[in-house]
């Protein structure tokens, strides 16, 4: 078929990304040619990446008035509803172009794309999204998009072994996709064996090559946070060493306390113990990580809530570790009542700020 020389021009435009442009060249034709349906379907097309979605969906709608059923426009159609939150009209669209053009992988990639819009949707439209996304590969197997479609349809039945094969296939086809590379790093800094240093070290690197990613940014905040809950239990060993060595409590090992105060020596040694724990499980951990994860440390302790409450009680627990260990105490009360509240301060909200993230 041989394109009107308007429409070939905006579609050369919308090929640089100049739809601004194409928009401009079409108006004019359509006024004078309303039954162009490949001009509308361009119309629609810009209109759609301009994120002008009423206007898409009037563009849509006119090429299938004149084309009814062309497959294309159903598609077309499809995507703009969806973005509009029109999802079960969004459906019908997908599942015609599915109906009408079985053996043409861009139907069964839409479908599988509304059917995986919504997280809230029975888990029965999630599984069709996934039967689709697996015909859409098996009818374009070197089609990237089809096997992003896969993954996603995966994720949302739960099934992380499958939506990792699919990444890494859908990574090989196309390996400059931030989308894809932000995924798989996500994947890799999530792993059961990974540390919380290890993760940010992970999201830190990928984010170097997809600075603008929301979901790295996200992981590099999660991992910042788990970096900053571990600095209690930094406190809390201070404090068992400063507990130790006033002998806080009698045992039936060793019923016998000692005397006190406790000899200067032996809090300046304890203090050196401290200075120790901190210098290599904070300072020195702190100093070999990359800039970006420093930057974020100091980033989401002035804007994450959490971060700060649990930097906060990390403090006084230490705070109250060096008040043990340091005053020459003559009397257990005052350093037991210390103890405690530095153990309650720390231990208090350990199981419920774990599901926070900053």
């Amino acid at each position: 078929m041989t394109l009107h020389p308007v429409v070939a021009r905006a579609g050369a435009l919308q090929a640089a990304e100049r739809f601004e442009e194409s928009k401009a060249v079409l108006a004019p034709h359509l006024a004078e040619e309303p039954d162009d349906d490949w001009a509308w379907q361009m119309m629609a097309v810009a209109h759609e990446r301009l994120e002008e979605y009423g206007l898409a969906e009037r563009a849509a709608t006119e090429m299938l008035r004149i084309s009814p059923g062309h497959v294309g426009g159903l598609i077309l159609l499809s995507r703009v509803l969806l973005s509009l939150g029109r999802q079960p009209e969004a459906r019908a669209a997908a599942e015609e172009a599915v109906r009408r053009a079985p053996g043409t992988w861009t139907a069964h990639f839409a479908l599988s794309g509304v059917l995986v819009a919504y997280a809230t949707v029975p888990r029965a439209d999630h599984e069709r999204a996934y039967e689709a996304a697996r015909e859409a590969v098996r009818l374009a197997p070197q089609e990237p998009d089809a096997h992003q479609a896969l993954c996603f349809a995966a994720v949302r039945i739960e099934r992380q072994d499958l939506a990792k094969q699919a990444l890494v296939e859908w990574l090989r086809l196309d390996p400059s996709n931030e989308t894809a590379r932000a995924m798989y790093s996500d994947a890799v800094a999530s792993g059961p064996d990974v540390t919380a240093a290890g993760a940010a070290e992970i999201y830190s690197a990928a984010l170097a090559g997809a600075p603008q990613s929301s979901m790295l940014h996200s992981g590099l905040d999660r991992a910042t946070y788990r970096l900053l809950r571990g600095t209690r239990w930094l406190a809390l060993v201070c404090l068992a060493a400063a507990g130790t060595m006033v002998d806080l409590f009698a045992t039936a090992k060793d019923p016998v306390l000692r005397e006190l105060p406790v000899p200067l020596g032996n809090r300046l040694w304890v203090l050196a113990v401290m200075a120790a724990i901190w210098g290599f499980g904070a300072l020195l951990r702190y100093r070999r990580m990359r800039t970006g994860v420093q930057l974020t440390i100091r980033s989401l302790l002035r804007r994450g809530r959490w971060a700060r409450i649990v930097v906060a009680q990390a403090a006084l627990t230490l705070l109250c570790a060096l008040l043990i260990s340091q005053v020459p105490w003559t009397e257990r009360g005052v350093p037991q009542v210390l103890f405690f509240t530095g153990l309650a301060v720390s231990l208090s909200t350990m199981a419920y700020d774990r599901r926070k993230s900053g």
